[in-house]
């Protein structure tokens, strides 16, 4: 099917402020479906979760409707969907359920290609259980992370490793199901971060080999929250801190407080949405299509509509990618650092002589968006060289079309030359 990019920015209320917009990385812009099924449940009949009355029905017909959604963007049980505040506060509460088994002689694995918030949670768990920390470095020459660099970091010991499904900072995509192969050998739990990679690459659990897998919805068209899949019966040998009234059953075990309904509408939105963006234009957009009640491989399954949009996005996303690099090559003095042979459209440029908080400053002053910093991924830029400055990230997005790409390459030039 056809991707139609103009069709795609209709949806988003904010391309009307006429910033050309590469920040998605950080978080990209919500369409009016998102926000109008947050405020349709947030103002609709709605009370705790039950059985009685339409407010109460209405709040649980929204924590399964997110968690159907959920299962058929990650290919997960949607018994296994837990929700959190943030991807980060899922991994603190993790490493915190997980390291009580954990003592001296444990170990633990993580790399220097993650975002810190798969790094620093397990590095604390870690040193509060007494357990030794082995760390895996990637080649900052090509941007990769060899599996053989963490399958040699892996012993009888080793009880957990962390890895990245795609580098925010510089969209590596490590061969996780290599690397989960090499990790389960040793009898280890492998915990996946895929905020970055969800954005771009149609999540698959089983695919990835992955014990727990995180991802942020606000990265892919969804509200700000966070959430982790697994496989439920992994999940029910995990016995978290909590309130003595609150249910034990999973995933609500790990889910603290009450939910945020409107939230949870949200990402289920976001989700229909992603579904759509190859769908015919006669076809209302984030129409859910029966995806919920369908089987996950039926011809017209949300799963199966998903992959369908995933694949034109990266073609898309591939050709847009294409041309921005040609006029990177072209830019005297400019280094890129996302070299990897599989990564996602996420470019970390610096420019000699250019300061890249300078460079985006310029950019800005001709209303096109793409920060610089370090953005959290901090022992990447380290061992890049680049301190905790880090570079000027660029990153695509769904409704990235060829005049913001343009307008990019125009303000670069005007920036650096």
């Amino acid at each position: 099917m056809a991707y139609d990019v103009a069709r795609i920015r209709s949806w988003f209320p904010a391309l009307r402020h006429g910033w050309a917009l590469f920040d998605g990385p950080g978080g990209t812009q919500a369409p009016r479906q998102v926000g109008d099924a947050i405020a349709a449940t947030l103002t609709g009949p709605l009370s705790n979760r039950g059985r009685l009355g339409e407010s109460a029905q209405r709040a649980d017909a929204a924590v399964a409707a997110f968690r159907a959604a959920v299962a058929d963007l990650t290919g997960a049980d949607p018994r296994g969907v837990v929700h959190g505040r943030s991807a980060t506060q899922l991994v603190y509460d993790f490493s915190r359920h997980l390291s009580t088994g954990w003592g001296p002689g444990d170990e633990v694995v993580v790399t220097r290609l993650d975002h810190d918030a798969n790094v620093r949670p397990w590095v604390q768990a870690a040193e509060r259980a007494g357990a030794t920390v082995r760390w895996v470095a990637f080649d900052p020459a090509t941007g990769e992370l060899p599996v053989d660099a963490v399958a040699s970091a892996l012993t009888q010991r080793t009880r957990l490793v962390a890895v990245t499904a795609a580098s925010n900072l510089i969209g590596t995509m490590p061969d996780v199901p290599a690397i989960a192969a090499a990790v389960h050998a040793v009898g280890a739990l492998l915990f996946v971060d895929g905020v970055h990679s969800a954005a771009h690459e149609l999540p698959d659990l089983g695919e990835l080999g992955a014990d727990f897998l995180t991802c942020s919805p606000y990265k892919f068209l969804g509200p700000h929250c966070g959430l982790l899949v697994a496989d439920p019966a992994l999940l029910e040998t995990i016995t978290p801190d909590k309130l003595l009234p609150a249910t034990d059953v999973v995933p609500e075990r790990f889910e603290f407080g009450t939910l945020p309904y409107e939230l949870l509408a949200g990402v289920t939105a976001a989700v229909d949405v992603l579904a759509s963006l190859a769908e015919p234009a006669d076809r209302p957009a984030g129409d859910a299509g029966g995806g919920t009640g369908t089987a996950t491989d039926a011809p017209d399954s949300r799963r199966t509509r998903l992959a369908a949009s995933y694949a034109a996005l990266h073609e898309h996303e591939s050709r847009l990618l294409a041309r921005l690099e040609s006029a990177l090559a072209d830019l005297p003095g400019t280094t890129v650092h996302s070299r990897a042979s599989l990564r996602t459209p996420t470019l970390l440029a610096t420019f000699a002589g250019h300061e890249a908080s300078a460079v985006s400053e310029a950019l800005a002053a001709d209303r096109v968006l793409a920060p610089s910093g370090n953005f959290y991924a901090l022992e990447a830029s380290r061992h890049l060289g680049l301190g905790d400055d880090g570079g000027l990230r660029i990153g695509l997005a769904p409704y990235t079309d060829d005049d913001d790409v343009e307008r990019l390459i125009a303000g670069l030039r005007r920036a650096v030359t």
